[in-house]
This record gives C-alpha cells, structure tokens and sequence, in this order.
C-alpha cells in the first residue's frame, strides 16, 4: 500500500515539474537573434550579421565570420569559436555600443604566428588566435579602456589591453588580465 502511494507522488510531483521542463526551450525559442558589426582594418572588409537566432548558432553565419576573420597574410580559414563571438556581443551590450568592431587580428596561422612572435616579444608561442579562439579589436563608440574594463567584468575569458596599439585582446581561454 505505501509502494502505491509513493508512485502516486510521484506522478503527481513529476505533473507539476513536466510544465518547468519546457520553460527553458520557449525562452530560448523567443530570444532575440545575436548580430555582430565587423571591419577588418587590413582588409576592409565589413561583415554585418545575425549569427545566432532562438538560441541555435547559424552555420552559414559562422562560415561567413570564418571567412572575414581568416588570417589576412596567408588567406588560411579557420573556424572561429562561438563562445569568442559570444564575448564580442556580450561585451558590447555591456557597454551600451550600437558601434562596429574594427578587427586587428583573427584566426592566425602557424607561420604569421611564427612571424610575428619574431617581430614582437608580445605574440605567446601558443596563442589562442591559432585556434580560431582569440581577436584584438577595438570598437567605434567606445575607448578601449572601456572596452578592457566591460570585458573583465564579464570574465569570460582572458582579456589584454595595448592602449599605445589602441586595441583590446578577447579570447576563450582561462579567466586572465594583462
């Protein structure tokens, strides 16, 4: 007889949560697109897009951002980590911009990354640009300290700040300042 009313609780309890299950697909289904502004400043190439709609990110709106954030020197194609265009937008509501984002630096090869680690003291052996999980911008509207400082709050991966270059490094990796 307990057994009974056990199950019967149960069932019960799982008819109230059943609703609760759904909740988080609805709100997902009503969520407004994500829309990202590029320029690449050593391509000129500008890139406005919705890359994400109802909570699902576009394929051909990531092959598009692949594309403009390519390694510029070599022409190589590499895929660009969402969670990287997530920050990008994240930061960007943060700070209230309506602006474009100037691109410095995408996806880079082994070779430019070789290249540019002898030219600069500043470019790690094992960065996150080679994996299509690091850029430097900067953005329209807004300073670059602004932007540094909107990026750290959000912690969402490690955040570099060049003001003499004018630009601020997002990337997907640990949580890290610089």
């Amino acid at each position: 007889m307990e057994e009974i009313r056990s199950r019967r609780r149960l069932l019960a309890t799982m008819g109230l949560l059943a609703p609760l299950a759904f909740a988080p697909l609805r709100a997902l289904a009503r969520a407004p697109g994500r829309e990202l502004r590029f320029y690449h400043t050593h391509t000129s190439e500008k890139l406005d897009i919705v890359y994400a709609e109802r909570g699902a990110y576009l394929p051909e709106a990531l092959a598009r951002i692949d594309y403009l954030l390519r390694d510029f020197r070599s022409g190589d194609v590499h895929p660009i980590d969402p969670r990287l265009l997530d920050i990008l937008a994240a930061v960007q509501a943060r700070t209230g911009s309506s602006g474009r984002y100037e691109v410095i630096s995408g996806f880079r090869s082994p070779a430019t990354n070789a290249m540019l680690r002898e030219r600069s003291t500043g470019v790690a052996r094992r960065s996150l640009h080679l994996d299509g999980q690091a850029i430097d911008v900067r953005l329209t509207d807004t300073s670059t300290r602004h932007l540094r400082q909107a990026a750290v709050m959000l912690a969402q991966g490690g955040v570099g700040y060049y003001p003499s270059d004018d630009f601020v490094h997002l990337d997907t990796g640990r949580v890290r300042t610089w």
